[in-house]
């Protein structure tokens, strides 16, 4: 005659059902997957800061193309493939003290002759067209551009402390080239960095 085994009955010796295995193991893979979000969020991190760069502009140096406050995305890799054009808008350190970013507009590149008078900017005996900037500047000087560096120039030619006050930037400190102003939303836009371009006769 068959007998029926309970559940209970079946069970080896000395071990018992109990809740805490189902439980430890939930745990474990709950922070299992935390890290693995941990983990990804550090490597999303560190990736989108090798490439990018987010500043915000301080003052009024760049009026009317940037503006005070604002916030801009910033290609750190631009000239690690290409090099610096006359027109690009880019972010640099600031030679000087105290150590700073700043953001200009690329006007003379190594052995360019650099000339402002009578309100206009000479670049090798020509003079450029810049429909981009607050107003012609009321000052006056001749630079030469040496070999790994470059003349900028704010936008807001008459409140500006840029490469007219300092002198020129080393190529070694520029961090990129910007390319969006994301904040505020409002103003979202891409970067125009016009070609600087040389005026009829």
């Amino acid at each position: 005659m068959e007998t029926m085994q309970t559940e209970s009955e079946l069970q080896p010796a000395g071990e018992q059902p109990t809740e805490e295995q189902p439980k430890t193991s939930v745990f474990w893979q709950f922070m299992l997957d935390l890290f693995e979000t941990v983990l990804l969020a550090v490597v999303l991190f560190l990736g989108i800061n090798a490439v990018s760069a987010r500043v915000r502009v301080d003052g009024f140096s760049m009026l009317p193309t940037l503006q005070d406050s604002e916030f801009v995305l910033v290609n750190k890799l631009a000239y690690k493939v290409g090099q610096p054009h006359r027109g690009d808008i880019i972010v640099f350190r600031y030679p000087g003290q105290p150590p700073q970013d700043l953001i200009k507009r690329v006007i003379g590149l190594p052995g360019d002759q650099i000339l402002v008078r009578d309100g206009h900017v000479f670049v090798n005996g020509a003079r450029i067209e810049e429909p981009y900037i607050a107003a012609a500047p009321r000052y006056s000087g001749n630079w030469t551009v040496t070999e790994g560096s470059l003349f900028v120039l704010g936008d807001n030619r008459n409140d500006s402390s840029d490469s007219h006050s300092w002198g020129l930037v080393p190529e070694g400190n520029i961090v990129g080239k910007g390319i969006l102003i994301y904040w505020p939303p409002p103003e979202w836009a891409m970067i125009d960095h016009a070609k600087v371009a040389v005026a009829a006769p």
